[in-house]
């Protein structure tokens, strides 16, 4: 949930409202179809909504590829806030994503999570953040920073 409140509104406002509903959509039809596909012999039932929302994290980053994110690193006892480019953020997410995916391929026992769902969604998401990146649809891209974000830095909670 809390990924598609940190990127969702940003492919939203680029979108538009009903553009990004359908597109919602469509990456949760490929995600599931993409667990299908890895999985098609498997009695547990596909109920969620990642796999769509790793369409969206997919779209944005294609679309953003300069934005950064604030993201909470948890060092054992100690908390902290580090601000990541966003490509690296969502490149490592991915790449875990695969890591687990592709582990999870020979033990199907191995439940609670659609790995591949989530791949097949960010895929998806992929590519339609280079369809409209080629194309210039959608409204033109809101470049806004948070004071202090502007380039990879650790910050103290207070």
């Amino acid at each position: 949930m809390w990924f598609l409140f940190i990127f969702g509104d940003n492919v939203e406002d680029r979108l538009g409202h009903l553009p990004y509903l359908v597109f919602y959509c469509l990456c949760g039809v490929i995600a599931s179809l993409a667990h299908w596909y890895m999985y098609p012999e498997s009695p547990v039932p596909t109920v969620g909504a990642s796999g769509a929302i790793a369409g969206v994290m997919g779209a944005y980053y294609v679309l953003y590829p300069r934005s950064m994110v604030l993201t909470l690193v948890p060092l054992y006892f100690y908390i902290t806030f580090l601000v990541l480019p966003a490509p690296i953020f969502l490149g490592l997410w991915f790449l875990f994503q695969l890591v687990q995916g592709t582990a999870s391929v020979s033990d199907l026992s191995a439940g609670g999570v659609a790995w591949w769902a989530h791949i097949g969604g960010f895929v998806a998401g992929g590519a339609v953040g280079l369809v409209l990146r080629a194309t210039g649809w959608g409204r033109k891209k809101v470049v806004r920073y948070r004071p202090g974000t502007e380039r990879i830095g650790w910050i103290r909670a207070r």
